[in-house]
């Protein structure tokens, strides 16, 4: 039972992993177009942001997985189709978070960085990216530890993670170990990457 959880605990490990290398990127991307001042994109963005935001995870998942076959005639593989909804919803979360950052650093820092000769691209990568980043820190650690639950909700398309092992291993031992078993394990999980975010965030505040 455990060494089967523990297969399980694996693929919701690489789900996380995957989701969080995919929609940090992503969510940069969709905070410029956020704060474009080109309207029609800045519409269609905070459109998608409103979307993703105001519908459940687990229908989005649906719909990346079962629509594009409905639609389209493609067929999506289940893991993949996971992976991509997942991206897709916690980058508007993080889009938003990185806007908040962005949209808070004072205008002196624009300003001074245009003195000492820096183009717009230089200041924000060199300049403006590192505040944000320490500033949008704690905001990032709750996300990215609700993210360790969510992956949970794979079995939504019959992904085999830890809580779908579970289901099935309950279901045929007519027992509720499985559920403690996989409790620990998520919370063991959501253990180490809290404490790992707590130590990066220690490690940003240099002027402490």
């Amino acid at each position: 039972m455990v060494s089967q959880l523990a297969g399980g605990l694996l693929v919701s490990i690489e789900i996380f992993l995957l989701t969080l290398a995919g929609s940090l990127p992503l969510g940069l991307l969709v905070a410029f177009g956020r704060m474009s001042k080109w309207k029609p994109l800045r519409l269609l963005v905070q459109l998608y942001i409103s979307i993703m935001r105001g519908t459940p995870l687990v229908l989005q998942l649906m719909v990346v997985y079962f629509g594009p076959p409905m639609l389209f005639g493609w067929n999506i593989p289940r893991f993949s189709s996971v992976i991509l909804g997942m991206i897709l919803n916690y980058a508007a979360y993080f889009a938003e978070i990185y806007r908040g950052g962005i949209e808070s650093m004072p205008v002196g820092q624009y300003e001074a960085a245009k003195i000492l000769g820096y183009n717009k691209v230089q200041t924000f990568f060199r300049i403006i990216l590192p505040q944000v980043i320490k500033r949008i820190l704690p905001s990032i650690t709750n996300e990215v530890i609700t993210l360790v639950k969510d992956t949970s909700l794979a079995f939504v398309v019959a992904v085999a993670e830890m809580f779908t092992i579970a289901k099935q291993i309950a279901s045929a031992q007519t027992t509720m170990m499985p559920f403690v078993i996989a409790a620990v394990f998520y919370y063991v999980f959501n253990l180490i990457v809290a404490v790992v975010m707590q130590k990066v965030e220690k490690s940003m505040n240099y002027y402490r």
